[in-house]
């Protein structure tokens, strides 16, 4: 905290008026289920994007990073010039989307220190959006409803960023609380507090280290695939969602798909039946059974979903050999990121050594691990 208050004032000339965070996140279960109107299970990490903030007095709003020389302005005054900025577009889009929604915006100089690592697939981005919507919620002397800036979060990604992600990272990253996962309907928003007792087990994650872009990846094309799978039900079945769909209603359809749509539709169908699942294992304190879905999931996003590639089944095929491990697989986006492993903390150790190494030897790749907390989502990190 000392330290990116130091920074602040080399940077801006003055010390900052307050700390905010917002925390990456990891999905323990329901992947790809999100913009499919499912319920998804994930939960806010100690891993955090941390904002040291100030008003400045004018109508620009100043942005700059721990981690980089430049600055970046955004004019309030037409936030609609920066969609093609590498660093700022994010922080412009959420800027646009609060105006649209009529909060008080006013200029501010604002730092960003994230340890989330960038392209894990633990959410760097929602966590940036959701400090940014903070921060400047706050310094406009606005009123906070952190689902609200969860919602304006993910729209300034779809909207300004052109990515079409769903509602669970950004909802994570702001409404999580400590020891909880939160299982979030994303057709409704409605959400409860799952407590999260993992006993003598640890999530380990785990980042292949092999890039991914979700808006050049084929994300956006299983977002295609899925739509046209309910396009179809739809011709036999009264539904909204894909999420509404049982195994046997996708069974009477599958003669009318081609069998990649209906793989795609049955990774969702299945997957939203595990995070049922899922709640009532973690309920009852049964983490064997939780494991075994982890695993279940993998195989499904692998053969079904085919968002894994070589780099995640390799780190989850390596996790499931150890006896330290209950179960393990990709968690994100996919095309690169990261794998969520339950791991008994006597063991974690020689998980990371023996896992690392035989990824190593498979890939080329040097992964990176991380024994990260279940914390809150947004925090008030205090004035200065």
């Amino acid at each position: 905290m000392e330290n990116i208050e130091l920074i602040f004032k080399e940077k801006f000339g003055a010390s900052p008026e307050a700390i905010y965070s917002a925390a990456g996140r990891v999905n323990l279960i329901g992947e790809h289920v999100d913009y499919c109107g499912g319920k998804v299970l994930p939960a806010a990490l100690s891993l955090k994007c941390c904002v040291a903030a100030r008003r400045n007095g004018t109508n620009i709003v100043r942005i700059a990073a721990t981690t980089l020389d430049d600055f970046t302005e955004i004019d309030l005054k037409d936030t609609s010039l920066y969609k093609s900025y590498r660093w700022g577009s994010y922080q412009a889009g959420v800027a646009d989307e609060m105006l649209r929604a009529g909060y008080r915006l006013v200029g501010c100089d604002i730092l960003y220190d994230c340890t989330v690592p960038f392209g894990s697939g633990l959410s760097s981005s929602a966590a940036i959006e959701v400090a940014t919507a903070y921060a400047l919620a706050k310094l406009g002397d606005n009123p906070i409803d952190k689902v609200e800036l969860a919602v304006i979060s993910r729209r300034a990604e779809n909207n300004y960023c052109n990515v079409n992600c769903g509602i669970m990272d950004q909802f994570a990253s702001a409404v999580g609380k400590a020891g909880c996962a939160v299982l979030l309907d994303c057709a409704t928003l409605a959400y409860e507090y799952i407590p999260l007792d993992l006993k003598d087990c640890a999530l380990v994650l785990t980042n292949c280290k092999k890039p991914h872009n979700l808006v050049s990846s084929s994300y956006n094309d299983r977002r295609g695939e899925v739509h046209t799978a309910l396009e179809v039900v739809k011709q036999k079945f009264d539904v909204e969602n894909l999420a509404e769909v049982t195994p046997p209603m996708l069974d009477e359809c599958r003669a009318l798909m081609p069998p990649v749509i209906y793989r795609r539709a049955k990774h969702v169908v299945t997957e939203c039946e595990r995070v049922r699942r899922s709640v009532e294992v973690l309920k009852s304190g049964d983490l064997e059974s939780f494991g075994k879905i982890l695993n279940e999931s993998h195989i499904s996003l692998r053969d079904d979903y085919e968002v894994t590639g070589v780099e995640l089944d390799t780190l989850a095929e390596e996790a499931w050999k150890r006896p330290e491990c209950l179960g393990s697989r990709m968690t994100g986006a996919g095309f690169g990121g990261c794998t969520v492993s339950l791991v008994k903390r006597s063991g974690i150790e020689q998980f990371i050594s023996n896992v690392g190494e035989n990824y190593k030897n498979k890939t080329g790749y040097n992964a990176d691990f991380y024994v990260a907390e279940i914390a809150d989502g947004i925090i008030d990190e205090g004035t200065v």
